[in-house]
């Protein structure tokens, strides 16, 4: 497992699998999305805050790798990583079993930022990341 600014260790719940024990594809991207929420928290934002202030941060497209399924009780860890690409932020989210580290999905998220309805240049995220990014580089 390389080095990611943020993990969230999780486990699969049983209604989360299909009729064949494994997961189903569509609560991958359920992880992945609440792995970012919460890093957002972790940061110090809150999306209805940024929404409350005319920002809203919206996937702009989403790009699976389905290595290996999960199955229900894996516990398993959703790990993040972020650069900047013009106007996107990149998510390259990746998850591992944590039974035997194996890597189980490569995602990559890009995410833009409306103020007030209107596309932004991204300025937000840089304003995001500024006292964590301060903080983890000290």
């Amino acid at each position: 497992m390389e080095n990611y600014i943020y993990k969230l260790e999780m486990k699969v719940r049983d209604y989360e699998c299909d009729i064949q024990g494994v997961v189903n594809n569509a609560n991958y991207q359920h992880y992945l999305e609440y792995a970012r929420h919460e890093f957002l928290e972790y940061i110090g934002g809150s999306f209805s805050q940024m929404h409350n202030q005319g920002f809203d941060l919206m996937v702009s497209k989403i790009t699976l790798e389905y290595k290996r399924p999960l199955r229900g009780g894996d516990r398993f860890v959703v790990c993040i990583n972020t650069c900047r690409k013009g106007a996107k932020l990149i998510f390259l989210q990746d998850i591992y079993n944590l039974a035997d580290g194996a890597l189980m999905l490569k995602g990559e998220i890009d995410v833009i930022c409306l103020k007030d309805g209107r596309l932004t240049r991204g300025e937000v995220f840089d304003e995001m990341f500024k006292d964590f990014m301060a903080k983890n580089n000290a």
